[in-house]
C-alpha cells in the first residue's frame, strides 16, 4: 500500500498537468488575445474588480465566482452591463469555462467603450482546478461546476461536473 501512494500522487500530477497543457493549447488555438489575460492569482488580489460571467444562464446557476454578474453569451445584453457598470473605466474581468467565450464578450465590451477589461485565463475551470471556491444560484459554496460538454469537461479536473 505504501508503494501505491507515491504512484497515485505522480499519476494525479501527470493527469492534472496534461489537462492544463491541453487547456493552454486550446486557448492558443481559439483566442487571439484581443482582450488581455489576467492570471487567477492576480485576479484574486485585485480590489474593486467586477467579474462578468459570460456563460449561459444554466451554467451560471450551477456555479459562478463570488458576486459575479451574469451577462451571458448567446443572449448577451449590453444593457445589463451598462446598468451594472455605468463607469466605463471600471476594472472588469470576464470569464467563461476556459476563456474563449469571454474573449468574444470582452471584445463587445471594448466596442461599447469599456477600457479596463481583462480575460480570466483558464476561466472557471482553472479557478476550480486551483481549489478556489465557486457559488451556486443562492450564494452557497458548491463543488459543482457546469462542464459545458463531455469534451470540454475533460479540462475540469476538480469538482463535480454537471451537464444539462
Amino acid at each position: 500500500m505504501r508503494t501505491l501512494l507515491p504512484f497515485c500522487f505522480i499519476l494525479f500530477l501527470t493527469i492534472s498537468g496534461v489537462a492544463q497543457k491541453k487547456m493552454d493549447r486550446i486557448i492558443r488555438i481559439f483566442n487571439n488575445e484581443s482582450v488581455p489575460y489576467i492570471q487567477i492569482s492576480e485576479a484574486i488580489e485585485k480590489d474593486s474588480v467586477v467579474f462578468l460571467d459570460t456563460r449561459e444562464i444554466g451554467e451560471f446557476e450551477v456555479s459562478h465566482l463570488k458576486n459575479a454578474v451574469w451577462v451571458g453569451y448567446d443572449k448577451f445584453d449590453p444593457q445589463i452591463v451598462r446598468d451594472s457598470i455605468p463607469n466605463t473605466n471600471t476594472p472588469i474581468v470576464v470569464y467563461c469555462s476556459i476563456g474563449v467565450r469571454s474573449e468574444n464578450i470582452g471584445e463587445k465590451l471594448q466596442k461599447l467603450g469599456y477600457t479596463n477589461i481583462l480575460n480570466l485565463y483558464g476561466g472557471i475551470f482553472k479557478w476550480k482546478n486551483m481549489d478556489y471556491p465557486v457559488f451556486d444560484s443562492i450564494g452557497n459554496e458548491t463543488d459543482k461546476v457546469h462542464a459545458y460538454n463531455k469534451l470540454w469537461g475533460n479540462l475540469l479536473t476538480k469538482g463535480e461536473k454537471v451537464y444539462d
